[in-house]
């Protein structure tokens, strides 16, 4: 054994003059410290004479079998000759790891608002839901009390105001979670919402299966008009919708949500996850009253896993408009919404019907165990992203009260991200189909909701930020977007189309922008009827067709097993 001991510090010796250096990391190749704690990965399990020849290098700490690895403190020297050994991979600093948020908020950069002081403090954000539970990251409000301000049921038959289908407390959390139950050093991710400070009004409407009506969804919207001024109720978030049945002129949710909107309360509603629809690829499947040009309709994103947005793509559920009907150019902008962490409501439906989701303690605690937490869970669609946009105009408000909704609208739309991809692909890993998305006007709007440089804008919008609608000409084959009267957009350079929606989505047109030939989106017998009016009634919105009761809606579609809150699908797209 002596023999085996001196033959290898004899091999540490002389390999100190022999270096790989393409197996040093970096940060590691720029360390000027004599000692260093370092991940040494092997390409093979390490055996006894790597982990004897590490022991006389160093002190060995720690092992990683899942990445074939070990954590020791070594002499830079040593580093230096342990890197020419041929099982080893590659040699790595052990990186101290600070609390990070869900990917939702590096992606609309919600740190800078958040070091500039913007959290939400003081406004207030109806909440039209399916209510919210009580958790610990929605306390810290006055006396350290919930920030929950107002609670109350427009379910018939149940006056709790509690979170019984688990939808409402995710959008909760996703809108003014403040962390706590990940905040800390034994943390290694924090699950902060994007306004960590600002107070909700509870307005349940959604019973324990996800259903409600548009009665009670205007009941709860009358509330939040009424209680504006008590709780200084500047947002409304609807995270929900429907089939679309008439013009928004005339669709009472829709009406509802302008009387809210000319209040003064910043209106923000769900595109929809209708995105697959065949034979459309989506397109025109925007519910109400994500339908109505007054309001921000929110469209959803796929953060990747990562926390820069450069990389995201959109979530091919997410609808596309124009709106059937009007054909109102929809959603507004998009925001982070697949695989997003937040609060869950132990014992609801969602809780109970998808255990998957429920996010184990190994993924934020360091050191914790496969159990699944009680505070945390994993969901997916437009609903989602809708409760992140809300989370920033609360902070946009927060730092300049004084906007109206129309210039929040006008400032959120020109100030977003605009660089994407043209096409993307992903396919669905339970039926092996592939979607792909063309990233249009129609698909992502104005382009990714970004707080910080809506923060830095001092734009102010002098008309409505209506959005436009489309038209059909049947003699050159191409769709324009057209103006309202009141609206903001093209009255000056400022506010131009290009300025807005980014100049590689349009062809530029005249009087309006073309936004696409026949042949790309907009084939005749599709969306457009061949009298050139779009949703005809045996095209997208017929009886049998997207909203027939066998279709979308049906029991073994949307909320079947196997689809977007099936246990195959539930955690959204990979």
């Amino acid at each position: 054994m002596k023999k085996i001991v001196l033959l290898l510090l004899l091999t540490a010796v002389t390999l100190a003059y022999a270096t790989d250096s393409t197996k040093l990391s970096p940060d590691l190749k720029k360390s000027t410290a004599p000692t260093a704690r370092v991940v040494v990965q092997y390409n093979n399990p390490p055996g006894p004479l790597d982990l004897q020849l590490l022991s006389t290098l160093g002190s060995l700490l720690n092992a990683l079998p899942l990445v074939n690895a070990v954590v020791a403190d070594l002499s830079l020297s040593n580093i230096l000759s342990l890197s020419n050994q041929s099982n080893v991979k590659y040699i790595s600093l052990d990186r101290p790891l600070a609390p990070t948020l869900s990917n939702a908020a590096p992606a609309v950069n919600a740190f800078a608002a958040w070091q500039s002081g913007y959290t939400g403090q003081g406004v207030g954000v109806a909440l039209v839901d399916s209510g919210v539970s009580s958790n610990p990251d929605l306390n810290g409000g006055f006396l350290g009390l919930s920030r929950v301000v107002w609670n109350q049921s427009f379910v018939t038959g149940n006056a709790s105001a509690s979170d019984q289908f688990g939808h409402g407390t995710h959008v909760a959390g996703l809108i003014a979670g403040n962390g706590t139950s990940s905040k800390g050093s034994k943390y290694s991710h924090t699950f902060e919402g994007i306004a960590p400070q600002a107070n909700l009004i509870n307005l349940r409407v959604l019973d324990q299966n996800g259903a409600g009506t548009d009665s009670a969804v205007i009941s709860a919207i009358s509330t939040a008009i009424a209680l504006k001024p008590l709780f200084n109720i500047r947002v409304l978030n609807l995270s929900l919708g429907r089939a679309v049945y008439e013009s928004y002129k005339l669709d009472p949710l829709c009406q509802a949500v302008e009387s809210a909107w000319k209040s003064g309360i910043v209106v923000v509603v769900a595109a929809g996850n209708n995105g697959r629809y065949q034979p459309t690829d989506g397109y025109g499947t925007v519910t109400a009253p994500g339908n109505d040009p007054y309001v921000i309709t929110v469209g959803a994103m796929k953060p990747m896993g990562t926390p820069t947005r450069v990389d995201d793509l959109i979530a091919s559920y997410s609808s596309k408009g124009p709106t059937a009907i009007d054909a109102v150019a929809k959603p507004d902008i998009v925001a982070p919404g697949n695989l997003l962490v937040s609060l869950e409501a132990p014992g609801s439906t969602l809780y109970n019907e998808l255990p998957g989701n429920r996010v184990p303690y190994s993924f934020y605690v360091n050191g914790g165990n496969s159990a699944p937490s009680s505070n945390y869970f994993t969901l997916s669609g437009t609903s989602m992203a809708t409760g992140v946009v809300s989370g920033v105009v609360a902070d946009l408000l927060q730092k300049s009260p004084g906007l109206t909704p129309d210039q929040v609208k006008a400032r959120l739309m020109k100030t977003a991200w605009k660089s994407f991809p043209a096409y993307s692909s992903t396919t669905d890993p339970s039926t092996g189909i592939t979607y792909t998305d063309q990233y249009d006007v129609f698909t992502i709007g104005a382009g990714y909701v970004d707080v910080e440089a809506a923060l830095s804008s001092t734009d102010v919008a002098k008309g409505t930020a209506m959005s436009p609608y489309a038209s059909y000409d049947a003699n050159s084959g191409n769709v324009y977007l057209n103006d309202y009267p009141t609206a903001v957009w093209n009255t000056s350079a400022t506010w131009s189309n290009a300025a807005v929606w980014g100049s590689a989505q349009f062809v530029t047109g005249a009087p309006a922008s073309t936004v696409a030939g026949s042949n790309v989106l907009w084939g005749s017998n599709v969306l457009w009827g061949s009298g050139g009016e779009p949703w005809g009634s045996n095209v997208l919105w017929g009886s049998n067709v997207l909203w027939g009761s066998n279709v979308l809606w049906g029991s073994n579609v949307l909320w079947g097993s196997n689809v977007l809150w099936g246990s195959n699908a539930s955690a959204g797209e990979q």
